[in-house]
């Protein structure tokens, strides 16, 4: 894949902001990924444009009723100036496991420093985290990490700050996806470590870097993380948490949901995920990254197999 230019980045955030026809961010991408150009797909709806709106509810304040292309290049250009990378889904360097699923974020930022194919594993759960949660939790990072594994998470109190914390405290990599934009902290308890993670991991964000969090944000950041890793391992999660979304869009993807005993056998949503394919349950940590392990084995010896038979 090779990286487009400015014009064309700038045609597609100026599509994402009007939508065209009411056309949703998925509609738009499969079209302009079908076109291959922004550019087309945006000259194509011509004069219909000339009315161009915000995009988002969450970010309709952040640029006027009236902007067009103009707005988006000087936006991309002055992105380019910032201590974040702006990468669409036609760019090299865009994450490509994303591209798996039909969530695909049309563009993303990223503070911090991008590893292709790397090979990560969402540890999430309740923000209202016990004691004893996150010492599982630390204890999964940490054999994950030891184990090769990038540690994956929301950023969140609780189990996501567990999780990024006990990795970094190891040595290991630790990728965050915002819920939010880039140059946002949320919460804001959690500015050091996202500071943190930008030096020694990974920060992304699939909004525009003003936007706040809100409640739609969260589970499209949750469908991103399902996305971007190998496997879900839900440590401790009540029956409405935001871990709960991430596991059934885990499955809908085909990614692999380790749950935790207490989750599978203390939560009604546990239990009927487990008679989904593609899910295990874990009693101990360590059960949790030899699971992980495996499933990890077994991708890659498929992904062997398909690179053999198409050579």
């Amino acid at each position: 894949m090779s990286s487009w230019d400015d014009e064309e980045r700038a045609a597609l955030v100026a599509l994402l902001r009007a939508r065209p026809e009411g056309m949703s961010w998925s509609t738009i991408t499969s079209e302009v990924a079908e076109a291959g150009s922004a550019c087309a797909v945006r000259e194509r709806f011509g004069s219909s444009l000339s009315g161009e709106t915000a995009l988002f509810e969450m970010t309709s304040l952040e640029h006027p009723p009236d902007e067009g292309i103009e707005q988006a290049l000087e936006d991309v250009a002055s992105w380019s100036n910032e201590e974040f990378d702006f990468l669409t889904f036609q760019d090299e360097y865009y994450p490509p496991r994303l591209l798996e699923v039909n969530q695909a974020p049309p563009f993303v930022f990223a503070r911090g420093k991008l590893v292709p194919d790397e090979s990560a594993v969402s540890v999430v759960g309740s923000r209202a985290a016990s004691e004893y949660a996150r010492a599982v939790t630390a204890d999964v990072a940490r054999g994950l990490s030891g184990a090769g594994f990038t540690v994956l998470s929301g950023l969140a109190n609780g189990i996501d700050a567990a999780a990024h914390t006990a990795t970094l405290d190891n040595g290991g990599r630790t990728v965050a996806i915002l819920g939010n934009g880039i140059r946002r902290v949320y919460p804001a308890a959690n500015r050091e470590l996202q500071e943190r993670i930008a030096r020694e991991g990974l920060v992304l964000s699939q909004f525009w870097p003003d936007s706040p969090p809100t409640k739609q944000s969260f589970p499209m950041r949750n469908a991103t993380m399902s996305a971007y890793g190998v496997a879900t391992i839900v440590v401790e999660a009540g029956e409405r948490s935001g871990a709960r979304i991430q596991a059934r869009m885990a499955v809908e993807h085909g990614r692999p949901v380790i749950l935790m005993k207490p989750v599978a056998r203390g939560t009604d949503w546990g239990a009927q995920l487990c008679a989904q394919p593609g899910v295990f349950v874990a009693d101990t940590p360590e059960e949790a990254v030899g699971v992980a392990e495996r499933l990890a084995s077994g991708e890659r010896e498929v992904s062997r197999l398909l690179a053999l038979a198409t050579s």
